[in-house]
């Protein structure tokens, strides 16, 4: 069943915007090919491009895919036409130094300037000649909604910890701004298939605004190699859940091959979503986190951006930032300047850090008259009444410091509000005594990195850090800021707490200079060495790693809208193929069908366990077969399926994972237990209970001859984590018990030694080979981790020579998962779906047994 979030979904999905309207079809540019052949335009209705063999000419290149375009426009003084030049201030350009030498970058992004219809098809070519860059050019309606409305309403609120419901809407969802940011993302995908050579290109889709790309790009090229890094903070599961879209966005970003966040705490959020709202669970292997999704490992990758050491380095060689050096000392002569350099938003705190400067000067009279806060506030991106207000706070602080503590020729807050170029900026970080950083949610900020390396200088330079002695630096930061954690010499704070914020600027601009020239030292190093290309080069090194198995899996693409994913499988792995098996069922003599109940026969999510009707007359009918030799094969109890079970005469059953066994209703129950001695219970029972009590949701289940913990109901993270503490604390209780302690899924078992489901399928295969029917046809399902013990079982019948040389084996697991079953089906349906046609292939009649 769909959910309510979908809804128009697949309109928009196959270019239909019924909130907007169809954008005039505009001309394509031509195909950059690197491959010979022909390439049709790819309509929404061609089927996803594969191929199971790589281009004959492979030439490395790679997409890169932003929001923005790593360019200005400029209109020529004329106004004829267009002017562009790069933006050495954009991290998509500055981030190529990473990349191999040999590669060809190409960029995929929207312009800042508003380009006439007419003129778009010229701009498009002149850029991807000159600059190879790909403009997409959004609808003004499209465009207002997409990056003020659903970008800058909800996901940047919401990524930085503000719920953004808004008033203007009664407080409802705005489903259009969905809708626009959905068109939005369609029509970037729509450049990018123009340009892409599916089997030799990777692509690198870049921050929160283009989020939904990578199922739109999936969805055409299933084995393409994708890459995501999201440069804005990702909020914990309690606020990210609050999105009405929240699965659809984790979805697609899942589409991703290799997805990477700044910080841990990022990553760890993001896999906690994952969990919590998909089930998924990440796993950690030689240092590389992953996620299984489909059959296909999405990796994580965790690491914080850098600056551009270069372009830095080259401004602080620059003439005129000397001069202003030189004016700035001037300016500031005799004062200890503390500096903050932040865009106008409300999230960087800059009211608080001036409400700091305030509290400074009061619990610490000696700063005044001495201490000069230096605030450049560059221009507001957003708009909107929040930042009205948090504007009008700013100037009411700097107003009333100024006022309480300026005299004359001192004046404690220096407030700049304009733009300030990177070589005003160093300036100013070069005169600086420490630089405060109060944000109180921000996804990385370099301002910290920039002002390290101007106090750094450059060798050579007199001006550098304004001496030639030790350099030295210091940093108050914000402790929820991605570089946070990078700088370990600096003075982290909770920049809510004015008190303790006035305290560390009081602690920083007293610390002793060889303490500072340490602290300098070590952070330099950092810096230095974690600059923008090592950022970029280990990114596309995971990609690259991420995506090396791709053209030796096979690949397809199921599901509606954003419920798209691409199924990957070893080759080996296939789905059971009805008519396979229903041929090889029709031509066999003997045969041995193994049934596990939970999750195969039956689904986990079902309350009431008992099998309906139409599962006891597919088993019965199967039964009456006498070719077959039928076993439920379960962990239950013997009670619940004998019962259960009782319609079906001439059905066997092992219950407990084989402790308890009967070949028919008729039969007694075998006890299969090596000892009966259950004195382990009175010690493992307490430690049960202990954990159940710590753990609500949780509980336990007696059975005869095992005790199971289950915590399905707990929390997922706090019952997993749980459920790992109790299997320790039960294997070391335990250890000189004869018992088994086992996980599985949600659930912790202790039973006997030697009981398992692998135990049961080796003396059915024996028992029919010793009867003189030994099995040329064999089914065995299950779900779980002990079934994987039935399928082991399999290939020990086959070395022992249970099974006959010409044997049909149909090992196969229910979902796609890593598993020894060479088979597998999608769910309960499918089993139940394959066993019907099986018995519809019975021969029920006594003669049965006697035909060829």
């Amino acid at each position: 069943m769909m959910s309510r979030s979908y809804t128009n979904l697949l309109d928009l999905a196959s270019g239909n915007f019924p909130a907007m309207g169809q954008p005039r079809e505009r001309k394509r540019l031509p195909r950059v090919m690197t491959v010979p052949g022909v390439i049709s335009e790819l309509d929404d209705d061609v089927a996803s491009v594969t191929s199971d063999v790589p281009s004959s000419v492979v030439q490395d290149r790679i997409i890169i895919v932003g929001n923005q375009l790593p360019v200005k426009a400029k209109r020529r003084p004329d106004n004829k036409g267009w002017s562009f030049s790069w933006d050495e201030d954009s991290l998509l350009l500055q981030l190529k130094d990473g990349l191999p030498e040999e590669m060809e970058v190409l960029y995929v992004g929207s312009l800042r300037a508003d380009i006439d219809l007419s003129e778009q098809d010229d701009v498009s070519q002149v850029l991807l000649d000159k600059f190879k860059c790909v403009p997409a050019f959004l609808p003004p309606d499209i465009l207002s909604k997409f990056y003020h409305g659903f970008c800058k309403q909800y996901l940047w609120p919401l990524f930085h910890y503000m719920l953004p419901i808004s008033g203007n809407h009664g407080g409802r969802f705005d489903r259009s701004l969905w809708e626009a940011y959905v068109a939005a993302n369609k029509i970037f995908s729509q450049r990018v298939i123009e340009v892409i050579n599916p089997e030799d290109d990777y692509v690198w889709i870049h921050d929160y605004h283009l989020m939904v790309l990578p199922t739109f790009l999936r969805r055409r090229f299933n084995r393409l190699r994708m890459g995501f890094f999201l440069h804005s903070p990702f909020p914990s599961s309690e606020i990210y859940r609050t999105l009405p879209v929240r699965e659809e966005i984790l979805k697609a970003l899942l589409n991703s091959d290799l997805i990477g966040f700044h910080t841990f705490d990022y990553a760890r959020h993001f896999l906690s979503c994952c969990s919590r709202m998909l089930g998924l669970e990440y796993q950690s292997k030689r240092g590389y986190i992953g996620l299984e999704y489909y059959g296909r490992t999405v990796g994580i990758k965790i690491m914080p951006v850098g600056i551009h050491m270069g372009q830095i380095q080259s401004v602080l060689k620059l003439a005129d930032k000397d001069w202003r050096v030189e004016e700035l000392k001037q300016q500031f002569e005799g004062k200890t300047v503390l500096l903050g350099v932040d865009d106008m938003d409300i999230f960087k705190g800059v009211n608080l850090k001036l409400l700091a400067m305030e509290q400074l000067l009061k619990q610490h009279p000696k700063w005044q008259r001495r201490a000069v806060l230096v605030q450049i506030t560059n221009p507001a991106r957003g708009r909107g009444r929040d930042l009205e207000e948090v504007q009008a706070e700013i100037q009411e602080s700097c107003r009333r410091i100024n006022e309480t503590f300026g005299r004359p020729g001192y004046e404690p807050v220096v407030f700049i509000d304009r733009p300030v170029s990177l070589s005003e900026r160093s300036a100013y970080f070069t005169i600086a005594e420490c630089v405060v950083v109060a944000a109180v949610r921000d996804g990385m900020n370099l301002t910290p990195y920039e002002y390290i390396v101007c106090r750094q200088g450059v060798s050579g330079s007199e001006s550098s850090s304004g001496s030639s002695g030790p350099k030295k630096s210091m940093l108050v930061v914000s402790e929820f800021i991605g570089c946070s954690p990078s700088l370990s010499g600096a003075i982290r704070v909770n920049p809510w707490n004015i008190e303790a914020t006035a305290e560390a600027m009081n602690e920083a601009i007293s610390m002793a200079d060889s303490e500072k020239q340490l602290r300098h030292e070590k952070h330099y190093r950092y810096v230095s060495t974690h600059d923008v290309a090592y950022w970029s080069r280990s990114f596309y090194q995971d990609m690259e790693r991420t995506c090396k198995d791709h053209f030796r899996r096979r690949c397809w693409g199921i599901g509606l809208s954003f419920g798209f994913r691409v199924v990957a499988l070893d080759p080996n792995f296939k789905k059971l193929n009805i008519d396979q098996i229903e041929s090889a069922y029709i031509k066999s003599k003997n045969r041995a069908i193994l049934l596990d109940y939970d999750g195969t026969v039956m689904p986990q999510t079902t309350i009431n366990k008992t099998p309906n009707q139409e599962v006891i007359s597919i088993i019965n009918t199967l039964c009456s077969d006498v070719k077959n030799t039928v076993f439920v094969v379960s962990g239950r109890g013997r009670d619940s399926l004998g019962k259960w079970f009782d319609p079906c005469k001439k059905l066997g059953i092992a219950a407990e994972h084989g402790y308890f066994m009967r070949w028919s209703v008729d039969e007694d129950w075998e006890n299969c237990g090596q000892s009966s001695d259950f004195g382990w219970t009175q010690i493992a029972e307490p430690v049960m209970k202990l954990y159940t009590e710590a753990t609500d949701g949780s509980s336990i289940e007696k059975k005869e001859s095992a005790l199971v913990w289950h915590h399905r109901d707990a929390d997922p993270g706090f019952g997993a984590a749980q459920a790992k503490e109790l299997l320790d604390h039960l294997e070391s209780v335990l250890a000189n018990e004869p018992v088994a302690v086992k996980s599985g899924q949600c659930i912790v078992e202790v039973k006997p030694q030697g009981i398992s489901k692998g135990s049961v399928a080796e003396k059915i295969f024996t028992s029919m080979a010793e009867s003189g029917r030994q099995a040329d046809f064999v089914l065995c399902i299950g779900d779980d981790r002990s079934d994987e013990d039935m399928f082991e079982s399999i290939d020990n019948a086959i070395a022992n020579g249970n099974l006959t040389s010409s044997k049909s084996v149909f090992a196969c697991t229910v979902g796609q998962k890593p598993s020894k079953a060479k088979y597998y089906l999608d769910d309960t349906t499918d089993v139940i779906n394959m066993l019907e046609a099986l018995a519809e292939a019975s021969d029920p009649s006594p003669s049965a047994a006697s035909s060829p």
